[in-house]
């Protein structure tokens, strides 16, 4: 197992997770499994909580205080930061287009997504979240017999979930103004902010305030904080990469929990289960290829004419083939750079300003995906988000690309704070985790691809870039080297 690379664990352990919940749904071992396994798929889930806010809030700091001084915050790192948030936005406006327009959630059957209505309602009661579509399974007696087959909640403490859902729902009613996301944007206690997941957004705010206050202090005064805000990125991204080295054991815990409780005794609803996830993978397949093969391209097309379409896959495949066996922006970005600078003929003041903070900040796969996978998720559950929530995640998936770490899985976790924005079950991960890694290797292709894309803009407009035709661009960079 030591020689096996860590992708190929997880999904060994993803497999054996699945045959062991098949085989425990066939003989009767459901709440063996679901009392004495899935709760190691909780730690997990915790455990990605638990870095998820600390990591956001050190490397948005570290990304916008490495920019440099507060000059290059001027014409050409504007130019950059709103290229990158423009493509982030497209990619995750796609992929809602796409995710309404095939709606995967919903091609799986009745029974099984009202099931999962219901283990919403009873959570969003638990929780005190507010259910915004108006529809509650808990309040018809209907199907109170069926949500006991699921839950082991008296049919008193159904009614009672219900009546407490109406009570928290009444309590959050309160008149708001338009500029009110403007206003929660804003933290009023940022120590209180760090203990709610919820509050992510504030967290964000915080991280690019503080990061642009470093630039405009003097160099020695603001050095020292950098450097801590580098070092603590380390210590986060170690601890994601301990997690993840534990992964294995606890993707098998997690589906084993996940695949039990949804399938219980019926072997059939699994095969729901993963039905549901196929067209949930070819719908964020569609988008990222959309984005690889058609947007990036027009891009070039419109903005730097001299490079043609062959020529520019051509330049950046080393890159792009490294980015899908690594699933990682940062590991990829020496050859990325060499990539553009050798390949595309982009200059080295481009490149080591651009590039450096495309790996940190942009993310059009990764939010892609997120976009996706919330709706995909609320689909599955009998969830009709409203407009104000799908502009949430826009919003939200936005600006949490910004302090996705360019590491595996990070994507992950920033999922977590994406569905606790607008309200919704944050260990609903486990059920889209099987196909995660998969994916997360075509996202990574589409991120370090769009980083190349804007720098290769960025540069045409600074009059930076000498692309050569004649250029070779298997002599460049050695990937066994």
């Amino acid at each position: 197992m030591k020689k096996l690379a860590l992708h190929w664990k997880i999904i060994i352990g993803l497999v054996l997770g699945i045959i062991w919940a098949l085989l425990s749904s066939q003989l009767g071992w459901s709440e063996f499994t679901i009392d004495w396994i899935a709760p190691f798929g909780k730690i997990f889930i915790n455990l990605l909580k638990l870095i998820a806010v600390p990591l956001v809030l050190v490397s948005i700091i570290s990304g916008v205080a490495n920019i440099g001084d507060a000059s290059s915050l001027g014409r050409m790192g504007g130019k950059t930061l709103l290229a990158y948030l423009l493509t982030t936005l497209f990619a995750v406006g796609m992929g809602l287009a796409l995710v309404n327009i095939i709606q995967p959630g919903k091609l799986i059957d009745e029974q099984s997504r009202i099931d999962n209505r219901i283990s919403y309602e009873i959570w969003a009661a638990s929780e005190g979240h507010q259910i915004k579509d108006g529809i509650n399974y808990l309040q018809d007696p209907a199907f109170f017999e069926r949500a006991q087959k699921i839950t082991d909640l008296s049919k008193g403490e159904l009614r009672d979930a219900s009546v407490t859902e109406k009570m928290q729902t009444a309590e959050q009613t309160k008149e708001t103004t338009p500029l009110q996301p403007l206003v929660d944007l804003v933290p009023e206690n940022f120590f209180f902010s760090l203990t709610n997941n919820g509050l992510m957004l504030q967290i964000i705010f915080f991280g690019i305030f503080f990061g642009v206050c470093l630039l405009l202090i003097p160099n020695e005064k603001s050095q020292p904080v950098t450097a801590f805000m580098d070092s603590a990125m380390e210590v986060f991204l170690k601890m994601v990469d301990l997690v993840m080295q534990a992964a294995p054991f606890f993707v098998f815990a997690l589906l084993a929990g996940v695949v039990s409780k949804m399938a219980g005794d019926d072997i059939g609803k699994v095969y729901e289960i993963f039905k549901g996830l196929s067209w949930y993978s070819l719908t964020v397949f569609i988008g990222l290829m959309l984005m690889i093969f058609i947007v990036y391209p027009i891009l070039m097309k419109l903005f730097v004419k001299k490079i043609p379409y062959k020529g520019f896959f051509k330049a950046m495949a080393p890159a792009q083939t490294l980015a899908f066996s690594t699933s990682s922006s940062a590991a990829t970005l020496p050859v990325t750079m060499e990539c553009v600078e050798e390949n595309l003929g982009v200059d080295k003041k481009i490149t080591s300003f651009v590039l450096p903070i495309g790996a940190t900040v942009n993310m059009d796969g990764t939010c892609l995906y997120q976009a996706v996978a919330v709706v995909f998720l609320a689909q599955l559950h009998m969830i009709d988000l409203t407009l104000g929530q799908q502009l949430t995640i826009v919003l939200t998936a936005t600006l949490a690309s910004i302090g996705s770490a360019a590491v595996p899985s990070a994507g992950l976790v920033m999922l977590i704070i994406v569905l606790e924005s607008v309200g919704l079950n944050p260990a609903w991960i486990a059920i889209i985790f099987p196909v995660d890694r998969i994916l997360d290797m075509f996202r990574t292709i589409v991120n370090v691809t769009g980083d190349a894309t804007v720098c290769t803009i960025i540069a045409d407009g600074e009059g930076m870039l000498n692309y050569d035709p004649q250029e070779n661009p298997s002599e460049t960079f050695d990937l066994d080297s």
